[in-house]
């Protein structure tokens, strides 16, 4: 397998990567139309953690980790690594010597379609990682793959340069020309959730804040007392 290594990619404005940080993924995919999100296979590692920065990406050989090392070398402070294989699988290609080398590049974080290792190392170490497994399997370096190029997770395309925002609910994908719209959408919906949050607090509830009453009696969905139903003979 050949492959390509691409130098200095387009990024995210650093002023919307940050402002995006400020947002949850949740509120983040929802703002896009709830597009973007990697799905549920990807898991951090850690809890309490969230991350947002501009995507590296690399596209391995299963089980070799060679291309890894080559994008370290792409990487700059603010970025995410983004790695993905060619065919599934579940080896611990990274581990604490990558982090090592990615924090002093300032590098945030990961995103693996794959395995990862030394999970107790990297939580002390503060290094997050979301991954789709955890596993001990070592690896080889001995195949071509390439570096920058758009590459799928979860069935997302994430090209480099995009904007990731990782937490503990997953990870969301902001195309780089999308990420000022972006910051936008996710600040008007976090405005939407405190003013419902705070009429809740008071005791108003979502079927007359949303208008779903009107839902439910268009879906022919009916109130019946319990006695009503007793007399019917219908179960309890």
């Amino acid at each position: 397998m050949s492959g390509l290594i691409v130098t200095d990619p387009p990024r995210a404005h650093a002023e919307d990567v940050e402002a995006l940080g400020g947002y949850g993924v949740a509120t983040v995919h929802e703002g896009m139309g709830r597009t973007g999100s990697l799905g549920p296979g990807f898991r951090p590692i850690q809890q309490d953690v969230r991350i947002a920065g501009t995507a590296v990406t690399a596209l391995c050989w299963p089980g070799d980790n060679l291309m890894i090392h080559a994008a370290v070398e792409q990487c700059r402070e603010g970025d995410i690594l983004v790695v993905t294989t060619t065919s599934p699988s579940t080896d611990g290609m990274f581990g604490d010597l990558f982090a090592t080398a990615l924090q002093y590049r300032g590098v945030r974080g990961l995103i693996i379609d794959a395995g990862v290792r030394d999970t107790t190392d990297l939580r002390a170490m503060g290094f997050p990682v979301w991954s789709s497994a955890v596993c001990a399997q070592g690896t080889v370096k001995a195949t071509g793959g390439s570096v920058n190029i758009p590459v799928v997770l979860g069935g997302q395309i994430v090209r480099p340069g995009d904007v990731i925002v990782a937490d503990d609910d997953g990870v969301v994908c902001v195309p780089r020309e999308r990420a000022g719209t972006a910051v936008k959408a996710a600040e008007a919906r976090t405005a939407k959730e405190d003013a419902s949050r705070a009429a809740f607090a008071e005791g108003q509830l979502g079927l007359d804040r949303y208008g779903l009453r009107e839902t439910l009696v268009r879906l022919g969905v009916r109130y019946q007392a319990y006695d009503e139903d007793e007399r019917n003979g219908s179960p309890s």
